[in-house]
């Protein structure tokens, strides 16, 4: 018994040396790896979210002089918000990452600004914004760039909402920063963005008000307009904004074609019945010189775009709302040649849409692949199947809302109303087309800058054109609602035209490597599993539901009809008995259908939160659990061991 009481305790003493051992050893495996792999990296995420895209690895090889990131996050603030907390962790990962890749031409600065101090003081000096906690403490998470000619750029606030653009975010703020002048922006239209609807006589009276979209290209841009009449697109125009012009000539759209074939970035904006170039002005009347529809051929068919300028979508899935007044009961009515396009309709893919939430159009055209086309084509925005295309003349004869609703009849297509277009190019022309009627050719070829661009028949590399079938896309009241503020007009969107347009156009500036860059999963991937769940239990009480509100549509309607309205506006019930009966038979079914319908609304939320709470018990307490278990069984089995041996005397 003596010798089996020794064996036991010096087999315990060998499993207490080898956990102590085992324990030397992992501090030690773990210091050595510090040491020796501290650089070493190795991204084991499925969509590859800690490693630089290609485009950012080339945008940082082209830099030529020092970029500062200070990069400002109250880590000491952030510890009770564990998502902010998160992602600032890839954040800061991201810029180390960007800082070990550029080769000593990124510094990058942590900057933790505490409540009071000099840090804050700066933080909030550059722009910065800070997210106030239920304390009253207020957490800085941003970033700010600078270079060494006083150009600056900033993220003012991380939001979570973006983070799959995290990259291309940083990537556009450092090559904005390597850029020593800020871009420019040709301008090519007959809307008069820079006036408002008064025009250029209600300009020089002082009374302009430029349009919102106008502002905000100024604040980020050189604008350069240039003539509806040009032989040549300025050689320091990075992008030409061409937005609903009048019909332009051959010289004009030789001078387009030649600015793609040299490289250049378009995005363009027609219309086939262009509602804010009809707008009147202080005198009543549109705009003089204003243009109805615009369009942009042959240049379209040769990007590989085909432009419908003879209908205009409608979408009664998409109708907005509006005021109609026709009806003293009914107010407002669904217009379906206005469109209010939810997130659902853009391409969630493209860099452009994917961080718009909606758009408001009117009176949209339909663009469509050409046939043999080069170029890829790829839809933006579209509208739903419930859509059909609506004659122009018929819109033009200005039908209420009702009238398109009671014509309408669904087509079950899908109409793209914008479109990037990418790839190789030809010419729309085979040679330089003759000067403009009244210019002669001696003073057309006398100055250079003058002189039409040099025939170039294809594109040395891929082009990249945004084409939009819309120009009432740039109105104020489609997006924005405006207050002035003394001297200053104070902008409250309610959709996000500007948003898109900026975007696009900011995309467009930047390099074929920036372009390049797409959004990225989130790192919080959802459950997409429980989402679908979620919808199947949606559609399950779906039918139940419109079942009871077709029940009580037709109940209220029956007992409307048994009811009278007497002299003083009461209602009064007929007196035969057999109809007061059947009054109240049609109360109590319409007690009992909106008590159903109560029901079945009860009963999808019961059922989403069962679901959500046996999902939330699988991933938080069941592996515990097993674990758990899987212990326990192992200790019994061996206790029952060391008991077996104790018996035999082992």
């Amino acid at each position: 018994m003596l010798k089996s009481l020794n064996r036991t305790h010096l087999r315990s003493s060998y499993s207490v040396a080898t956990l102590a051992l085992l324990a030397v050893f992992f501090i030690a495996v773990n210091l050595f790896s510090n040491i020796v792999f501290r650089s070493a990296q190795a991204d084991l995420t499925q969509n590859r979210l800690f490693t630089l895209s290609q485009g950012t690895e080339n945008v940082l090889a082209k830099i030529d002089e020092p970029i500062t990131l200070k990069f400002f996050y109250s880590e000491s603030l952030a510890t009770d918000f564990p998502q902010i907390r998160t992602y600032a962790n890839r954040v800061r990962d991201l810029l180390q990452e960007i800082r070990a890749r550029s080769h000593g031409k990124v510094i990058l600065q942590v900057i933790d600004p505490e409540p009071f101090s000099e840090q804050e003081d700066l933080a909030m000096s550059l722009g910065l914004k800070g997210a106030r906690t239920t304390e009253g403490e207020v957490i800085y998470f941003g970033l700010v760039g600078t270079n060494l000619v006083d150009g600056i750029e900033a993220v003012p606030f991380f939001s979570s909402a973006r983070q799959q653009y995290l990259e291309y975010d940083v990537t556009r703020l450092i090559q904005n920063l390597s850029r020593p002048k800020k871009p420019v922006l040709g301008i090519v239209t007959n809307l008069p963005m820079d006036t408002g609807a008064g025009g250029l006589m209600e300009a020089m009276r002082g009374n302009s008000q430029p349009f919102m979209i106008y502002q905000e290209l100024q604040n980020r841009f050189e604008i350069n307009f240039l003539e509806q009449k040009f032989v040549k697109v300025p050689s320091k125009v990075d992008v030409l904004l061409i937005a609903h012009p009048r019909q332009l000539d051959d010289s004009t759209l030789y001078a387009i074609d030649q600015f793609v074939m040299r490289g250049g970035r378009v995005m363009a904006f027609v219309d086939p019945h262009s509602e804010v170039s009809l707008t009147a002005g202080p005198g009543g009347q549109p705009v003089q010189g204003y243009t109805e529809a615009s369009n942009l051929e042959p240049l379209l068919t040769t990007w590989g775009v085909e432009f419908d300028p003879k209908h205009v979508v409608g979408d009664r899935d998409l109708a907005m709302r509006v005021q109609t007044g026709l009806d003293a009961r009914r107010q407002t009515s669904d217009y379906v040649l206005w469109l209010t396009v939810p997130k659902s309709n853009l391409d969630q893919d493209d860099i452009v849409t994917a961080n718009v939430d909606h758009l408001n159009f009117a009176t949209a055209g339909a663009l469509s692949p050409a046939k043999g086309a080069s170029t890829k084509f790829t839809p933006l925005i579209w509208s739903t199947e419930d859509s059909e295309l609506y004659d122009l003349d018929y819109v033009k004869s200005g039908p209420t809302p009702d009238d398109l609703l009671n014509r309408f009849k669904a087509d079950n297509q899908r109409h793209v109303i914008a479109a990037r277009v990418s790839g190789p190019l030809k010419s729309a022309f085979t040679t330089t087309p003759p000067p403009p009627t009244g210019v002669s050719e001696k003073s057309q070829t006398s100055d250079a800058a003058d002189k039409p661009d040099e025939y170039i028949g294809a594109t040395k590399s891929d082009a990249n054109i945004i084409v939009v079938a819309d120009s009432d896309i740039f109105d104020d009241r489609f997006w924005v609602q405006i207050q002035s503020d003394g001297a200053d007009r104070v902008a409250q969107p309610f959709a996000d035209n500007a948003k898109f347009i900026l975007s696009a156009i900011d995309n467009l500036m930047g390099s074929d490597d920036l372009i390049s860059l797409r959004a990225r999963e989130r790192a919080d991937r959802p459950f997409v599993v429980v989402d679908n769940l979620r919808r199947e239990a949606d559609r399950q009480f779906l039918a139940e539901q419109e079942r009871l509100k077709a029940k009580i549509s037709e109940t209220e309607r029956r007992l409307a009809a048994l009811q009278t309205e007497g002299p003083n506006g009461a209602v009064e019930q007929s007196s035969d008995p057999h109809a007061q009966e059947e009054v109240a038979q049609f109360r109590a079914e319409l007690l009992q259908s909106r008590k159903a319908l109560r029901d079945v609304e009860r009963n999808l939320r019961r059922n989403i939160d069962r679901l959500a709470t046996e999902v939330r018990f699988v991933n938080v307490a069941l592996m515990p659990i097993l674990v758990a278990g899987l212990a326990l069984v192992l200790a019994v089995i061996r206790h029952r061991r060391r008991k077996a041996r104790a018996a035999k005397g082992v």
